[in-house]
């Protein structure tokens, strides 16, 4: 097995655990964190796609890509966390129970 295969392979299982988590959790903050998974996936990826056999030339662009990426991924993960924690302390005040703990 090659760098590129174990990249790809590792991109595949990211993915699938951060969609299967995405979907099948109802606590806001597990769903923020399987979507930064799934993510990271993706990432990883674009960096398998990037991957030449001559490592002094890489391919710029998936890099590129990856870091705004990076950036994007920490200031939306910012901002779920904020409006999950919103969401919480609104149900709280109406008596309701939060979503996610309604299931359990």
């Amino acid at each position: 097995m090659t760098r590129l295969d174990l990249a790809l392979l590792t991109a595949i299982v990211l993915v699938a655990m951060g969609v299967t988590s995405l979907l099948l959790t109802s606590d806001l903050v597990r769903r923020i964190v399987a979507l930064n998974v799934a993510s990271g996936g993706v990432m990883m990826l674009f960096l398998g796609l990037a991957y030449r056999a001559d490592p002094a030339a890489p391919d710029p662009v998936p890099h590129a890509l990856v870091l705004t990426g990076i950036v994007i991924m920490v200031a939306v993960t910012g901002l779920g966390l904020g409006l999950a924690r919103r969401v919480e302390s609104v149900a709280e005040q109406s008596g309701d129970p939060p979503p996610g703990e309604a299931d359990h």
